[in-house]
């Protein structure tokens, strides 16, 4: 075990290299815990290092049961111990069912549900030892319709009921799961989408986003430092009583359904 985490609460994060995943790294670290991180990209992954203390990371495309059974492996081998799982791998394709690519289908499903599926899966026993945490990075569109997105929803609808439904299977060991469900996070993957899908006019696409919220003129991006930080507190002991629960952070987005 290294020594440097051996007092320390150790921490998983999947898409560690992305707006939310790196500041899930910095929240975590500044909170004194080690920080083990994987994303399927190797140079940001990398870049995420030179900039954070991590105790250890592995670049890995985690679609499958045996990459998450490795990751999980590599975590445990290189800090002695796993306390939290935060699965914030995911990816956004957008388009009408009935011109949706299989390919696009597949990505989508298997990055933002498939992956943290296995990745609980392979860290559950290591959880058990600890009485550790999983918190899943879910969305508003797992809570509600959204137009033009129905794989999308279908990923994270099934990523937030999975939630749910796990929560059940650990509540006896003391392995608590929860789920976090932000609206639109000003991210990378967020100008992604209006660079791709926003008919080459992404300040439109920004605003037909905000334009559905409820603050109305007021209404801004969720910063990933807020996802961060609501997820962080999932995992304290003060937490310890929340378990099974889907938790918004969304400006009232999802308020009225």
């Amino acid at each position: 075990m290294n020594a440097k985490t051996e007092t320390r609460s150790v921490v998983l994060i999947t898409g560690a290299a992305g707006g939310v995943g790196s500041a899930l790294v910095a929240r975590f670290i500044a909170g004194g815990w080690a920080v083990f991180a994987t994303d399927a990209n190797a140079t940001g992954l990398a870049e995420l290092g030179q900039c954070h203390a991590l105790a250890g990371s592995e670049a890995a495309d985690i679609r499958s049961p045996a990459a998450c059974r490795t990751v999980v492996q590599a975590a445990v081998a290189a800090t002695g111990r796993l306390d939290a799982v935060i699965n914030a791998a995911g990816v956004w394709r957008e388009g009408p069912v009935e011109a949706f690519s299989e390919e696009d289908f597949d990505l989508v499903l298997d990055v933002n549900l498939k992956a943290s599926f296995f990745i609980c899966a392979a860290a559950i026993d290591h959880l058990k030892q600890t009485r550790g945490a999983i918190v899943n990075i879910s969305s508003d569109a797992g809570r509600q319709g959204n137009p033009n997105a129905a794989a999308y929803c279908a990923s994270k609808g099934g990523l937030s009921l999975f939630t749910k439904a796990l929560a059940l299977d650990l509540a006896p060991y003391g392995v608590r799961c929860n789920a976090v469900s932000p609206g639109d996070i000003d991210t990378p993957m967020l100008r992604f989408q209006a660079e791709r899908y926003g008919n080459g006019d992404p300040q439109a696409y920004y605003r037909e986003l905000l334009a559905k919220y409820p603050q109305g003129q007021q209404a801004r991006f969720i910063q990933p430092e807020e996802v961060a930080e609501l997820a962080f507190f999932l995992c304290q002991p003060g937490a310890r009583s929340i378990t099974g629960a889907d938790m918004a952070i969304d400006q009232g987005l999802s308020a009225g359904h």
